[in-house]
């Protein structure tokens, strides 16, 4: 049979390729002699689900699994574990007690695969929705006869991640929020308002000003030609997310630009720093070296840009560089992270120290996030009171003309 897999080097390069094995145990024994980390491994040649054995979100293997999903199989595994249900026990009360069909037979997947002589990382790995940092975790603990403790240190990540990321998404939408508004409050104008004075002004016949001649062409392509508008905005849009998909060098730029914007580039690179460090710090402290740790920390960095910095942090160290003395190289990484990784790696409580800059970076980001909403609500009440004050001008300055005439 013949399986495709993704693994990792001893370089921490990710390798990608077939081979062709009796089965998927040894398949990963094979891919494991060559010094290879196997991430992920399935049968090419499997055959198909039916339509109608098939879970509506598709293949299981390749579905994504929902935060809070994972989570609560973290949670409830820790605790049974913890408890001293063995494991093949705990994986029972979750089928029996799981609820989503396509979680369900992802969980009756791993379970047979159990029985067959797989470890609990290595079924996991056959499933895209178990993110890899979570299976290193829970890898580490199997090695160090600690399971419990990885299903719940995965557990403290996954609920961080979830945090920081609702954090993130509030502190967004209410600035897109008031930017709809803002575009609304324009169109229900020179849809609605402005078309009600053409007609006035044209029959009075003078000299209109400026400003009101281009809110009337305005108004006026709006109402004739909305659909011109929504294919070149619809163009504009499509093409700038092509390009960031398909361009690396734009991609890396408009990363590297977010940071710049004032107030949403803080909480963009704090949140970042502060996902970096807390799962280094949770990988290290499971036993995991130092240079698959940082690999994995750095594929969970949502920002391309300080991932990339990351990265050049890890080809230093991989020749012998300190943590500390490569990343002070990179202004992304705070003087402050430099300084106590330094102290980490000096005093060997290196996962200390990054936890407590987790921490700190965490709080940076809620206050980044509060300093946010608290200055857009004055900001966006000039724009929008500087929008309406325009076309009011506008609309009605040429009544003051009409009343000279007339006087």
């Amino acid at each position: 049979m013949k399986y495709k897999y993704t693994a990792m080097n001893s370089k921490n390069q990710k390798k990608e390729g077939t081979i062709d094995a009796s089965s998927q145990t040894e398949a990963i024994a094979s891919l494991r002699s060559k010094g290879l980390i196997v991430q992920d491994i399935v049968e090419t040649g499997a055959p198909t689900e039916s339509i109608w054995d098939m879970d509506i979100g598709g293949d299981i293997h390749t579905r994504k699994i929902k935060p809070k999903k994972l989570l609560m199989f973290f949670n409830q595994m820790g605790m049974m574990m913890r408890a001293g249900i063995n494991l093949s026990m705990s994986m029972d009360i979750m089928i029996q007690t799981e609820k989503d069909s396509g979680m369900k037979k992802i969980l009756q997947e791993i379970n047979e695969n159990l029985y067959s002589g797989f470890t609990l990382s290595q079924a996991m790995r056959n499933f895209a929705g178990f993110p890899g940092v979570y299976l290193s975790i829970i890898e580490a603990g199997e090695a160090n006869g600690r399971i419990d403790e990885a299903f719940e240190q995965s557990a403290l990540i996954c609920k961080k991640s979830m945090a920081l990321a609702s954090k993130i998404k509030s502190a967004m939408m209410y600035p897109i929020f008031l930017v709809v508004l803002v575009i609304g409050v324009i169109i229900i104008f020179t849809v609605f308002v402005i078309p009600n004075f053409a007609g006035v002004y044209e029959g009075f016949g003078a000299e209109l000003p400026a400003i009101t001649k281009i809110l009337l062409d305005f108004s006026n392509f709006l109402i004739n030609y909305w659909f011109i508008t929504l294919v070149i905005v619809g163009a504009i849009v499509f093409g700038f997310i092509m390009l960031k998909k398909n361009n690396a060098q734009f991609a890396m730029l408009v990363a590297e630009y977010l940071l710049k914007i004032p107030l949403v580039g803080p909480i963009i690179r704090q949140s970042s720093l502060a996902r970096f460090c807390r799962l280094m710090s949770t990988l290290t402290e499971a036993g995991i070296p130092i240079h698959r740790a940082m690999a994995l920390a750095r594929d969970a960095v949502p920002n391309i840009y300080v991932r990339e910095k990351v990265q050049s942090v890890l080809d230093d160290v991989q020749i012998g560089v300190t943590i500390n003395e490569a990343m002070a190289k990179h202004p992304v990484f705070d003087s402050i992270l430099v300084s106590m990784i330094r102290v980490g790696e000096e005093s060997g409580m290196l996962g200390d120290s990054l936890m407590k800059m987790a921490d700190l970076f965490e709080t940076q980001t809620d206050e980044s996030t509060q300093k946010l909403t608290d200055s857009m609500t004055p900001i966006m009440t000039v724009v929008i009171g500087g929008v309406v004050g325009v076309l009011v001008v506008g609309m009605y300055m040429p009544m003051f003309t009409m009343y000279s005439i007339i006087q």
